[in-house]
């Protein structure tokens, strides 16, 4: 039996593809703050939301089984002419668990892998 390819759905069926995703932890708190961007929704081509159960939470799927999690914030970004075409969606939320942070990084690094994704550092400004 040949494991599942990573997928990230919002609404059931319906698999999303990540453009970017940016990671950061708090110094102070330790939590650390997920920003996935996509720079479209299939659930929203077609009306495919309509034909779905929408799963209220953002679900993260590989051959460990599913994560669940409800985004602190998604935001619409839209641009154009008109103003009215969408250019990205931001979902943001928070890990605090050092073994949900475990398991999210290994989903991140199945997904990555299979849509040919790298992860890189961003580089620090350089001093005075």
């Amino acid at each position: 039996m040949t494991a599942p390819t990573p997928s990230i759905q919002f609404f059931e069926g319906i698999n999303e593809e990540l453009s970017n995703v940016s990671l950061r932890r708090s110094r102070n708190s330790g939590v650390r703050n997920v920003l996935m961007t996509f720079k479209s929704l299939k659930a929203l081509e077609k009306f495919n939301s309509f034909t779905k159960r929408f799963s209220n939470s953002l679900m993260l799927i590989d051959e460990e089984g599913t994560i669940s999690i409800e985004p602190s914030g998604v935001k619409f970004i839209f641009g154009g002419d008109e103003g009215d075409n969408l250019e990205r969606v931001d979902c943001k939320f928070e890990i605090e668990e050092e073994d949900h942070w475990e398991r999210f990084m290994r989903f991140m690094n199945r997904y990555a892998e299979a849509n040919g994704m790298a992860y890189g550092e961003t580089p620090k400004p350089k001093g005075n």
